[in-house]
């Protein structure tokens, strides 16, 4: 299964001017994160995204810089407003609380694929 384009992004909570939620669209951009505002103090990055087309998801592949934990949610834009999205993949942890509290092993991949 070839890998589907984002189209866009719907919303997102935070972003550092330096690396924007728009850096999320670009593949070739792998070394242009995206963060958070260095004021935002949650400790939560939160976006929306929009696929080109509905696919079925199969895997997933995750680029980390700095994120401890993970949780990916879905949903289609024909849903009603009031419809909450799916959870795909629970909170995952990306990082240890030893790494994150040190700073080591904060990026790298994560590939996540549907278990049958």
């Amino acid at each position: 299964m070839a890998p589907v384009k984002i189209s866009h992004v719907v919303s997102f909570s935070s972003q550092d001017p330096k690396y924007p939620v728009e850096n999320l669209l670009n593949p070739d951009s792998q070394r242009r994160p995206w963060l958070s505002c260095p004021r935002d103090k949650s400790g939560q990055l939160k976006v929306e995204l929009q696929l080109e087309r509905a696919v079925p998801i199969g895997y997933i592949d995750v680029g980390n810089c700095g994120c401890a934990f993970l949780q990916i949610d879905v949903g289609r834009s024909s849903w009603s407003l009031d419809r909450p999205f799916v959870t795909l993949l629970p909170a995952t942890m990306l990082m240890s609380l030893a790494d994150s509290k040190q700073g080591k092993n904060c990026s790298g991949v994560r590939m996540f694929k549907a278990v049958c």
